[in-house]
């Protein structure tokens, strides 16, 4: 425990951010480093608790007491071989991770919680300052061959684990980036490219290999990979994205989050946009449909495009500023966030139902829609019942309508369907606690099988995955042997 009264001598100190007019006017990341004096005492705040609650928060069970305890005592160097341990990817989680393990931070029971988040960012940074993350080759080789398919969180976890574990891997992505929603998805203002990049680059000088612009189930098919590698592991995401089939939802100006996101990820790296498919909000009033992460990532974006404005709705009802009693420490916290994009200028409403869109002449002019009330909440199913309240009924005059509604599952056309592989119930790939889909010697991981989720569970999931592979490959070579 760096200090025995440090969660009583120091108070939470987030990192610093430019200020919004000047962020607006960039696509970069906008935080400021924090004095490693300050950084020390944040890590001396930690309580070092007898049961680490913030370790069970954390989906990959980061050892997150222990690097506290190393950063205020000023031992940086053992501080990152600590994190890397359980983290392949800390400098993706420092930045993009909402950090469950803060919310399950004992010291959150009745004060603001540790600053994981913030320190575990910084661990890595000054790890690469200090030139501490160099390639480290497997020693020995096992000649076995894998392939990954799909190159975000679970895929690059996947495959950096399997690497280490002295196995070929090739990474699949179908394309011209690898990263995944990592590099397509979120916004440089979240996470920079040269980041991705970075760590990949480590991963290419330790031996993986890295195929871009290829489709699996198109370009090659599964069936080839399955004659040429020992095993496979599915990390294609959950990519379906849910519509919105209402009246109206034809009309030119609406689009889903991931038509629209991935444009402005791909001019700042300095790629131009067909102009017959451009998307921008530049001049725009704008509505988003959708509270979640995708749907802040599409409210930054939009007032970087220099949207008029920005009005952001939400189907459920607005969630409190404290937990509910339903809703106790340690669990994960159901209550209002403010992303940094919200602090960036937006009108967020709650309870409400789009009925359906109108426009002239093909092009959307407005959106219809209707202010909900919720029943009381199951006991037994959690959910509530919802009608719309009589006479609410309003219309907006809008520009632009951003669907940012969540994910359905992964893409069942071509790969899953050429494969085989068994579905579950909500139309993921159905996997075994090895992570071994119904086809022997196919795993799947990530979003594909869990559902659309966090980058730390992608994670989680990657190297579960991993290590699946690894046990049936061993299990394999003992089956030749005899």
């Amino acid at each position: 425990m760096g200090d025995v009264k440090g969660f009583m001598k120091w108070e939470r100190k987030d990192f610093a951010k430019q200020p919004i007019p000047q962020r607006l006017k960039h696509w970069k990341e906008f935080y400021l480093p924090m004095p490693v004096e300050e950084l020390r005492r944040q890590g001396g705040r930690c309580m070092d608790c007898g049961v680490p609650f913030c370790q069970s928060g954390c989906p990959i069970g980061n050892i997150i007491p222990d690097w506290n305890d190393l950063v205020y005592n000023d031992r940086w160097q053992e501080a990152i071989e600590r994190l890397h341990k359980t983290n392949n990817f800390p400098e993706f989680t420092g930045r993009i991770c909402p950090a469950p393990c803060e919310n399950s931070c004992v010291l959150s029971i009745n004060q603001p919680a540790v600053t994981i988040k913030n320190i575990e960012l910084s661990i890595i940074e000054k790890a690469y300052e200090n030139n501490w993350i160099k390639p480290r080759p497997p020693k020995i080789r096992t000649g076995k061959k894998t392939a990954v398919i799909g190159s975000g969180p679970a895929g690059l976890a996947c495959a950096d684990q399997l690497n280490k574990l002295g196995h070929k891997v090739t990474v699949y992505e179908k394309n011209e980036y690898f990263g995944g929603l990592l590099w397509l998805g979120i916004p440089d203002f979240k996470l920079e490219k040269w980041v991705i990049q970075r760590r990949l680059n480590r991963m290419q000088a330790e031996g993986v290999a890295f195929k871009n612009k290829v489709n699996v189930g198109v370009d090659v098919s599964a069936k080839e990979l399955q004659k040429n590698f020992d095993a496979l592991v599915l990390c294609g995401g959950a990519e379906e994205p849910r519509d919105l089939p209402i009246p109206g939802r034809e009309l030119e100006g609406i689009y889903q989050a991931m038509f629209y996101l991935p444009q402005q990820n791909r001019r700042n790296q300095g790629q131009a946009i067909d102009r017959k498919l451009s998307v921008t909000a530049e001049g725009k009033g704008v509505i988003i449909l959708g509270g979640g992460d995708t749907g802040s990532d599409c409210l930054g974006t939009a007032n970087r495009q220099g949207a008029i404005w920005v009005k952001q709705y939400e189907l459920l009802p607005q969630p409190p500023k404290e937990r509910a009693a339903d809703n106790p420490w340690p669990n994960w916290a159901f209550i209002q966030r403010k992303s940094t994009s919200h602090e960036e200028g937006v009108e967020q409403d709650y309870g409400i139902l789009t009925k359906k869109f109108s426009g002239e002449h093909g092009k959307l002019k407005k959106l219809h829609a209707v202010r909900l009330e919720y029943a009381p909440k199951d006991p037994m199913t959690g959910r509530s019942s919802f009608q719309g309240i009589p006479e609410s009924d309003f219309v907006v005059d809008v520009d632009m309508v951003l669907l940012a509604l969540g994910f359905t599952g992964p893409v069942k056309k071509g790969l899953l369907e050429e494969l085989g592989v068994e579905l579950d119930g909500r139309g993921n790939v159905k996997t075994n606690l090895a992570k071994m889909t119904s086809v022997p010697g196919v795993f799947a991981a990530g979003d594909m099988a869990r559902g659309q989720s966090l980058v730390v569970w992608a994670i989680a999931e990657g190297r579960a995955a991993a290590e699946g592979v690894h046990q049936y490959l061993l299990a394999q070579a003992s089956k030749v042997s005899i």
